[in-house]
């Protein structure tokens, strides 16, 4: 009987030392992305900037990876901001991204040096404006647009039709006026802008009809405006296969054509090549990682379906239940048995939805096995919750066989704190 190595390590022994369920990240293979990505962009394009996006996987141990490999960084919120000043993040290489993002938020930005504002609304505009000319501090800003394409992806995760909460649409004036008041405010400097086509995306149409559009805005502005576009962010969304069957994108081919799309675009229009950035996250995180968990109840309905319980689910990974996303796992501790049987994977949860895996081709699953579920890198960790007061799992970093935790397992008592309760009640 043979067990499943990650990254040197033997995974049923992560799981006796550090329980279950539980995240498990190859820095190897971490920083074999990083550098893959850099390259193939690089190689292309004479002036570019890679972006992590940390909404994908961003404990503090990641920050500082993204650090040493010389990335910039994506954040959203105020918590992520901190989660990279803490270790020492230089922050004039992050992009402060959000549909709404507070005065705190705002503020907090400010004062630690975030390099980029990428402003999303016209109220948001106005409010980060009348900040940096209160504090007489100057702030570097793209605009992130709504396009009006769509990208071959789950309808939650399109980001740039039109009807959409993220982005300036191009109809009517709008975006010329925000444009124009950017450009007349005394301590806002707009460089350009940002889209993002949606996530999970196997393929780059959607970014070169984007890149099409833009091209045209592009020129427009600098004619009518008098606006010269410094900066093109064109976001994320590289997406990775999940499920049986499904190939690895080419990363070469996929950021190949879009290189060569913005340089078509600049040329036919006249116009200098900007900067271009670009914000993978997932490519990165998701098959870096995977997640461990123990068998407990085996439930067979004959004549339709064996239920395999496992000692997580919906709260360590909500994607099955709000994406119908599809994984791919084995028993990381019976890799010789045959997969003679089909089987559904379910969560512990209590919802009938908690359901990690339908049709699981495994060897039949027993009690105390430990199944290994693949490419759980990215949006697991970063979107767990406390449903059914479930611990959050620790997470290990894994490399050349050796294993560290750079997140401790809940305890119980981290399941309460912060909470009181009124004398009367007690």
């Amino acid at each position: 009987m043979s067990g499943m190595v990650f990254d040197g390590c033997d995974v049923t022994e992560l799981a006796e030392r550090f329980g279950t369920p539980l995240y498990v990240m190859s820095e190897t293979e971490l920083r074999r992305r990083m550098r893959a990505v850099k390259r193939a962009f690089s190689e292309r394009y004479e002036d570019v900037e890679v972006l992590y996006a940390g909404k994908a996987f961003l404990p503090r141990a990641m920050c500082a990876l993204v650090k040493s490999e010389g990335l910039g960084l994506d954040v959203v919120s105020s918590g992520e901001i901190h989660t990279a000043v803490s270790v020492g993040f230089p922050m004039e290489r992050a992009y402060f991204h959000g549909n709404n993002k507070t005065a705190e938020d705002l503020t907090m930005a400010m004062d630690v040096g975030v390099g980029r504002f990428v402003v999303d609304n016209r109220d948001e505009l106005d409010l980060l404006a009348s900040m940096a000319e209160e504090r007489k501090t100057e702030v570097s800003v793209l605009f992130r647009l709504a396009p009006g394409v769509s990208g071959d992806t789950h309808r939650y995760i399109q980001t740039a039709h039109t009807d959409c909460k993220f982005g300036m649409p191009l109809l009517g004036e709008g975006l010329r006026d925000c444009v124009d008041t950017a450009t007349k405010a005394p301590y806002v400097k707009l460089l350009g802008f940002h889209f993002h086509v949606g996530s999970q995306l196997m393929e780059n149409r959607a970014y070169l009809e984007a890149l099409e559009v833009l091209g045209d805005l592009m020129k427009t502005l600098r004619e009518e405006n008098g606006f010269e576009t410094k900066e093109l962010n064109i976001g994320g969304g590289i997406g990775i296969p999940y499920g049986k069957g499904q190939r690895e994108v080419d990363l070469d081919f996929f950021l190949g054509c879009i290189v060569e799309t913005a340089e078509r675009i600049c040329s036919e229009r006249g116009m200098a090549r900007p900067r271009l950035v670009i914000e993978p996250g997932r490519w990165i995180a998701g098959p870096s990682g995977i997640t461990l968990y123990r068998v407990g109840t085996v439930k067979e309905i004959p004549g339709i379906r064996t239920y395999v319980s496992v000692d997580g689910g919906m709260a360590d990974n909500p994607r099955p239940s709000l994406y119908q996303a599809e994984y791919r796992c084995v028993l990381a501790n019976r890799l010789d048995d045959p997969a003679d049987s089909v089987v559904t994977v379910a969560g512990r949860c209590c919802e009938s939805g908690d359901i990690l895996i339908k049709d699981a081709e495994l060897p039949l699953p027993e009690r105390g096995d430990v199944v290994a579920v693949f490419d759980t890198g990215a949006y697991n960790f970063s979107m767990a919750s406390g449903y059914n007061r479930l611990r959050r799992p620790a997470v290990v970093l894994v490399k050349d066989g050796e294993a560290r935790c750079i997140v401790e397992r809940q305890s119980f008592d981290d399941l309460i704190k912060g909470e009181s309760v009124p004398e009367d009640l007690l």
